[in-house]
């Protein structure tokens, strides 16, 4: 509920703006899902490479995240954030076009294919960590959980039909030539995001004694430490992404395929039919945050998340019931995400001001980013010594303890968003003062996969 005086609320629906951004960031979604598939094939089909090198292919999209804290520091210093956005949608466009014309020409490589993934890596930081003062000028307080549940809706039919459609492209068109279709998407966005007028601060003159990049980095660090509410946050998202990385989709899917007995058919509609969740969980998180209130959607979403690989973990039994398990462990750990990406990117949103927005971001997506290979490391280390069944055993316990982190702080008592427009005010101390400059307060707010994302 909103309290007494506050705008009403208009649907983002009849929100021209949003309309255009939401529907560049559908399109680019389902181009991701395409390149996701198309890259590890080209290097496998086409380069013939080992296991090892297509693992250190997939790493390599995560490592610019460990300089986001450093970059999140910069762009907090630029002004014209959507530019930033409309930038990244290009490079990530003409880097992903490099690859269907070496491709022509013979010429690719698998150096080729690293440089790729890191640039385009590199370009999607960029781009996550210019989107959270864009969001909060764009979207009106009041609809930051609408939002949030429209863009990850979004976010998860492309998760639900991407597969499907992007295999059918790489098989009609190979692998090289269906990247094509994701750099079209990224060129979409841009356009989309370039007809999106939002109301950005006028440019500041450099000022020669402002704080270094470094020190720019540590103040975003500290002030994240210090906010009870995003220390909180940090430390629950950090802890469920390692352990579920700990289990990760590799070892899942190993685990369906050799101990369950599933074949990759069975595991792939199972998988397919348990995505669902994630949709349902989406377009359910603002209903289900108005009646629970935004904390507890945050704090069952936080155990709802890793507690079902155990589902899976505990299968035996007939093939329907195997199935089934995997199935519905899929589902409600989809839906569990949602509910607690779709209210915890909203609440993040409501308590960083202005002046902090991309640092908190990078900071962010350093730590939440930055344990997701070592967890994955740690599980393959795991499932070698204890086997598969204990590996997930412990992901799902380990993560579902992530929950720990939220329940002494303010979070569980936050019912909805309106009380939390002073929340950041006792933990900024003096670096809040140093990095709003007067352009804002903290009761306006981002929000995004990028932040907590994606767990």
């Amino acid at each position: 509920m909103t309290g007494q005086g506050a705008p009403p609320v208009i649907s983002l629906w009849r929100d021209g703006r949003f309309s255009r951004f939401w529907a560049g960031h559908s399109v680019s979604q389902f181009g991701d899902r395409i390149t996701e598939l198309a890259l590890p094939l080209i290097a496998v089909g086409t380069l013939n490479a080992s296991a090892n090198q297509v693992a250190w292919l997939t790493a390599l999209i995560w490592t610019p995240n460990l300089l986001a804290i450093l970059l999140g520091a910069w762009v907090d210093q630029q002004v014209r954030k959507r530019r930033l956005m409309i930038l990244a949608d290009l490079v990530r466009a003409a880097v992903l076009l490099s690859l269907p014309a070496a491709y022509a020409l013979g010429a690719v490589t698998l150096t080729h294919l690293y440089a790729v993934a890191i640039l385009t890596g590199a370009a999607g930081v960029l781009f996550n960590t210019a989107y959270p003062p864009f969001f909060v000028r764009l979207v009106p307080r009041a609809s930051f959980v609408d939002a949030n549940s429209k863009l990850s809706a979004s976010r998860s039919v492309s998760q639900v039909a991407g597969p499907a459609v992007g295999g059918a492209l790489i098989q009609a068109l190979t692998a090289p030539v269906a990247i094509v279709v994701d750099a079209l998407t990224f060129l979409v966005s841009a356009v989309l995001i370039g007809r999106v007028r939002i109301e950005e601060p006028a440019a500041a003159t450099a000022d020669p004694a402002a704080p270094s990049l470094a020190r720019r980095a540590r103040e975003g660090l500290a002030f994240v430490v210090r906010h009870p509410v995003l220390r909180a946050t940090l430390g629950c998202a950090a802890t469920v992404n390692f352990f579920t990385f700990v289990a990760g989709s590799g070892l899942l899917v190993l685990f369906a395929s050799r101990s369950l007995g599933l074949s990759a058919g069975v595991i792939g509609a199972a998988l397919g039919a348990g995505a669902t969740g994630a949709l349902l969980g989406a377009v359910c998180a603002p209903a289900i945050s108005r009646q629970l209130g935004v904390g507890r959607s945050i704090v069952v979403g936080a155990v709802l998340f890793p507690a079902p690989i155990a589902l899976a973990a505990a299968a035996d039994g007939p093939l329907w019931l195997r199935a089934g398990a995997l199935a519905a462990a899929e589902f409600l750990s989809g839906f569990g995400v949602m509910l607690f990406d779709v209210n915890l990117n909203s609440l993040q949103a409501s308590v960083i001001p202005d002046g902090m927005r991309s640092r908190v971001a990078g900071a962010y997506s350093t730590i939440n980013y930055g344990v997701r290979p070592v967890g994955a490391v740690v599980g393959g280390a795991l499932a070698t010594s204890l086997g598969l069944r204990p590996t997930l055993l412990v992901a799902a316990v380990g993560g579902a303890l992530s929950v720990l982190w939220l329940l002494p702080s303010p979070i569980p008592r936050i019912r909805s968003l309106d009380a939390t427009g002073g929340a950041g005010a006792d933990a900024t101390g003096g670096a809040e003062a140093d990095a709003t400059g007067g352009a804002g307060s903290a009761s306006t707010g981002a929000a995004d996969p990028p932040i907590s994302l994606p767990t």
